[in-house]
């Protein structure tokens, strides 16, 4: 699958401008987007070294790891622990979906977010379960052993968690539906990389991406949807309660300073 990039929209460049660190995000996004697009990065190419590519960038690692996060959450790179990133042999199309209305879905409330996964993806698992490849299989696989080796890692966690969403929705042999789902993923990842350092149960969740996956790998589309509906409940509610954690530590914070 070739790579394609769409050039820069309104509603991207409302989004970039939103605040400097989804501004350094976006020109790592759009940094490796040039380089593809220019032949220099192909697919299965290994990217830069982190400091060398930082450099070029003049930004700092943690804004390109933030960058690089964001890609691999998005199917265009791998990152393969211990070896290094790669350009993803057949990752979806960037933009053409997602990045053009991830502003307007940042209007979304969670609780709406949770609703539409809810009816989408329950029926997504279902259907991977019906359609899916072995090279589906597979994949969902390998992401469930990097979520076990990373879920001390909730940004890295993250990354694996949202590949292996996307590979359902690919297995599922719809891409209209798919293409929904990556919209969704895309506002999903963005808002969820802000709360995921405060959860406190991602080796619970891991747990849970295997039942789905085992269920999806017997073939049994009742069960894959039934584990995927348990899932995004528990999922929605760890949402819920990593935000009420965080306003907890604001409220804490402003409370100190004042005292002071």
């Amino acid at each position: 699958m070739r790579l394609r990039f769409t050039r820069q929209r309104a509603g991207m460049t409302e989004n970039t401008n939103r605040n400097p660190e989804t501004q350094l995000t976006m020109q790592v996004v759009n940094h490796v987007r040039s380089l593809i697009e220019g032949g220099t990065l192909r697919p299965g190419d290994k990217i830069p070294a982190e400091r060398e590519f930082a450099k070029e960038l003049k930004i700092s690692r943690a804004s390109l790891r933030a960058g690089i996060g964001h890609l691999a959450a998005m199917g265009v790179l791998n990152v393969r622990h211990g070896v290094g990133t790669f350009v993803a042999d057949g990752p979806p199309a960037l933009g053409t979906a997602s990045l053009a209305l991830l502003g307007a879905l940042h209007g979304f409330k969670p609780w709406q977010m949770f609703e539409a996964r809810l009816i989408l993806e329950s029926h997504l698992a279902a259907m991977a379960a019906e359609r899916g490849k072995e090279e589906h299989f597979t994949a969902l696989a390998e992401e469930v052993t990097e979520m076990y080796a990373t879920f001390h890692e909730p940004q890295e966690y993250l990354i694996h968690d949202m590949r292996f969403h996307r590979t359902i929705a690919e297995a599922s042999g719809n891409p209209i539906l798919a293409v929904l789902m990556e919209t969704i993923m895309t506002a999903l990842y963005d808002e969820r990389r802000k709360t995921v350092e405060r959860s406190r149960d991602l080796k619970q969740a891991a747990e849970v991406h295997r039942e789905i996956y085992r269920a999806i790998r017997s073939r049994n589309a009742k069960e894959a949807r039934t584990v995927m509906e348990k899932h995004l409940k528990l999922a929605e509610s760890a949402q819920v309660s990593e935000m009420k954690r965080g306003a907890a530590k604001k409220k804490a914070v402003r409370k100190e300073s004042t005292e002071e």
